[in-house]
């Protein structure tokens, strides 16, 4: 595994030094195998960190003169190839979601970033494997592994499916461009019971909360009847709307408040009376296309795989 450049190790790291270290005058002051810890980290590869070494010595070290102590002390355990590899290199589609998708967002929404990664084959068939997502909570930011991306869809789970249909695409690349010509192979009347029971389960967390702190959560109150109407579409029309439409107005006035909270439960309990219709006439099929979905996965495999 070759290291990966972009990927800074963050301050407080032991490391040790694979250089010799020396002083001004051009005395030798550790030698290589020195300990030390990383005390500033830069905002760039080309820049040095700043390790203090055991006397309080300070030295001005490149990422390449340097390896993480935890991977240099064991040798009875390999070292962790995801430590020196950025995942984030190999997403290869980012699309926005949530509120500034839906067409239901303020001037302090978050944008609400998802998509997917496909790691190297070598990397993926080794002992440590991937993680099956990866999340940065400061930038709103989740990406999954193709192969748990692929399995929630077919699943029917709302998140993953806004992802295929979502039009604020920020990256696609011609792997992903095929995964999303492909998404109505996911979509099958699992959508009915995914939805409706998700939503009927939240209705009642949202009902015992207001029972019991006398509080509701209008936000949340509001994204479960998006839900409900994106899934009648869904089961209608055969696709799945991210922007809410005419719809907009109806559901701010419920983030905001300004409809009763028995108002808001006759709404819904209109829509599961349409999702029930919309199950008996839907022309989506019992199930999605798994083969479609296996043979897309085998394909994308083979295309990351080192000759």
């Amino acid at each position: 595994m070759t290291v990966n450049p972009n990927l800074i190790i963050p301050v407080g790291t032991q490391v040790v030094t694979s250089v010799e270290i020396t002083k001004s005058n051009g005395d030798l002051a550790f030698m290589r195998g020195a300990v030390g810890v990383v005390v500033s980290a830069p905002t760039h590869r080309t820049q040095s960190y700043r390790v203090r070494l055991i006397d309080g010595t300070e030295a001005a070290l490149n990422r390449s003169d340097f390896v993480i102590r935890n991977h240099f002390t064991d040798p009875q355990a390999p070292s962790d190839p995801l430590a020196d590899y950025d995942l984030n290199d190999y997403v290869i589609y980012r699309c926005i979601v949530g509120s500034r998708a839906y067409g239901l967002d303020h001037a302090e929404s978050d944008t609400d970033r998802r998509g997917i990664y496909l790691p190297p084959a070598e990397l993926h068939w080794s002992l440590y494997g991937v993680p099956e997502q990866l999340e940065n909570d400061a930038t709103q930011e989740c990406y999954w592994e193709l192969q748990k991306f692929i399995v929630l869809a077919l699943k029917a789970n709302p998140n993953i499916l806004e992802c295929l249909y979502t039009p604020l695409v920020e990256k696609v690349t011609p792997l992903a461009e095929e995964l999303r010509a492909l998404r109505a192979s996911f979509l099958s009347q699992l959508i009915y019971q995914t939805y409706n029971g998700y939503v009927t389960s939240q209705f009642r967390k949202l009902q015992q909360h207001w029972k019991n702190e006398g509080e509701i959560r209008w936000k949340h109150a509001m994204h479960l009847i998006r839900l409900l109407l994106a899934g009648v579409t869904a089961l209608q029309e055969g696709y799945v709307p991210v922007d809410v439409g005419d719809q907009r107005e109806a559901l701010l006035a419920v983030r905001r408040g300004e409809m009763r909270w028995d108002e808001i439960d006759e709404w819904r309990l209109g829509l599961h009376r349409e999702f029930d219709a919309a199950f008996q006439q839907t022309t989506l099929p019992e199930r999605p296309d798994y083969e479609a979905a296996n043979t897309f996965l085998i394909k994308a495999r083979r295309s990351m795989v080192t000759l």
